[in-house]
């Protein structure tokens, strides 16, 4: 049970930017890992394969390979994949994930990087924690004032995932992607029938009348109810009001989605993203801009060059 101890605190009476269907998915997963008696609404990490000699080779080669690339187009791709989780400790090797902490890191790198001269986050995420994604958002949006940061939707940018899309400068979906579930979702684990089928009774005693709120060893109290209650709703005027500025949206149209999912030109015509383009044609068009770029400064400084040649010959 103690290796579950950790999932249990990121899944359960607390606000989560996800899809239903994953939810369901980790509430299903903890019933059979945990044996949990689960209202409302298991693999070990797998060791690492190779040695530190091994690790550090690759890891150096992939590095290489990112600065050739990075050179050659000026785009730094980076990925937001699978369940998006606060902290890189919380990542499980069994699982793609996604850590609040580890994209802002990226991220700071590539906006000072000189030789990044834009920023692609590939995105492929049905969400997650709710904890430290709204900082990451507003993250993202003062990173996009410096340098651009295209949100590339491939192929999936639900709840959690769009909001880190909907700060970005812009947001590409293509004919079969899609954005949106901008809503939160809260569950509660209620293990006491399974105690008591077990033959196990559990007093708590506590001081302060919130300290016993949501236990797993009782069914839900009103009281209870309330607080989680208030926590999602207040996650989601979070949520509501954050996309609302990100994509210059009023309030009511976001809340009018009401969690839904668009796909491709619906998306774009309910106002979450701005074009429609295949995630390889987006990354070459804008590595085509680039260049272009790159081209007209290199122009510009020949034809400065001549200009000052030209004005010293005149004196």
């Amino acid at each position: 049970m103690r290796r579950y101890l950790r999932a249990s605190t990121l899944l359960f009476n607390q606000p989560l930017l996800v899809t239903p269907e994953l939810l369901d998915l980790g509430v299903r997963w903890a019933n059979q890992a945990m044996q949990l008696n689960i209202i409302n609404i298991g693999a070990p990490v797998i060791p690492q394969m190779w040695d530190d000699d091994d690790s550090t080779s690759r890891l150096a080669q992939q590095e290489e390979q990112r600065r050739s690339s990075i050179a050659q187009t000026g785009i730094e791709v980076i990925g937001v994949h699978g369940v998006l989780v606060s902290r890189g400790s919380h990542i499980n090797a069994c699982e793609t994930m996604t850590s609040y902490e580890g994209l802002r890191q990226q991220l700071r790198q590539a906006i000072s990087d000189p030789m990044v001269e834009r920023v692609v986050l590939d995105i492929d995420s049905p969400g997650g924690s709710a904890v430290g994604a709204f900082e990451l958002a507003a993250d993202i949006r003062a990173m996009a004032a410096i340098k651009p940061i295209t949100g590339l939707v491939n192929f999936m940018a639900y709840s959690g995932g769009y909001l880190i899309g909907s700060a970005c400068s812009e947001l590409v979906v293509s004919e079969t992607s899609g954005v949106g579930s901008i809503g939160v979702v809260a569950s509660h684990m209620d293990r006491s029938q399974q105690s008591e089928k077990a033959g196990i009774k559990v007093t708590t005693v506590y001081a302060g009348a919130h300290k016993n709120d949501l236990s797993p060893h009782e069914p839900l109290t009103e009281q209870s109810m309330a607080v989680l209650q208030e926590i999602v709703q207040e996650s989601y005027q979070l949520f509501v009001n954050a996309v609302a500025e990100y994509r210059s949206l009023d309030k009511a149209q976001v809340i009018a989605t009401e969690a839904g999912l668009y796909r491709g030109r619906a998306g774009i015509a309910a106002g979450l993203a701005d074009r429609l383009e295949s995630p390889q044609a987006a990354v070459d068009n804008l590595s085509r801009a680039v260049a272009n770029a790159r081209v007209q400064r290199q122009q510009n400084r020949i034809g400065l060059r001549a200009a000052a040649v030209a004005m010293q010959a005149r004196i």
